[in-house]
């Protein structure tokens, strides 16, 4: 790496979200808890009430300058990337990205036990694409479920020991 090169550090992954509720609930499901029930560097927060996005916010969105919405950053175990849950009103849902899309289309979460948290999570109503499948070397095992606006959410648990690296 060039000592021209930047130097970044994780900061949150973004996921719009159609009902805020409803997707920290889901995320809730998976582990997470609200890191703050906010984005204040967007003026936006988890409150009933929507909130206009600043104009200087919008711009460097991309978004309507007239932009409103609700938002909440989400975190996993205190540690990065944090998940920012944003819901912009009269935002129209587009189909999700699959798999064979390019682009982000997932969201990968460690499991230490995925049969178990599988298993879990069927019994409090989240549907998954397949049960909990093992590639061929048995180097991992792979569950995804979709969120509650179809963004893939995978379930991982590697089997490092497995690995010829």
């Amino acid at each position: 790496m060039s000592d021209r090169a930047p130097k970044f550090g994780w900061g949150h992954i973004n996921v719009n979200v159609s009902n805020l509720e409803q997707s920290i609930a889901f995320y809730e499901k998976l582990g997470f808890q609200q890191f703050i029930p906010a984005i204040p560097y967007l003026g936006l927060s988890a409150k009933k009430a929507s909130a206009a996005l600043p104009k200087s916010s919008a711009c460097a969105l991309g978004v309507a300058e007239n932009t409103r919405g609700r938002a909440c950053i989400m975190q996993l175990n205190d540690g990065f990337p944090k998940l920012d849950l944003t819901e912009f009103d009269g935002a129209e849902q587009r189909s999700p990205l699959t798999n064979s899309d390019l682009g982000l289309v997932r969201i990968c979460l460690g499991s230490q036990n995925l049969k178990q948290d599988y298993e879990q999570l069927r019994a409090q109503g989240i549907e998954f694409i397949s049960r909990p499948q093992r590639d061929d070397g048995s180097l991992a095992d792979i569950a995804v479920c979709r969120d509650p606006d179809g963004t893939l959410i995978e379930l991982l648990q590697v089997y490092l020991e497995n690995w010829s690296l």
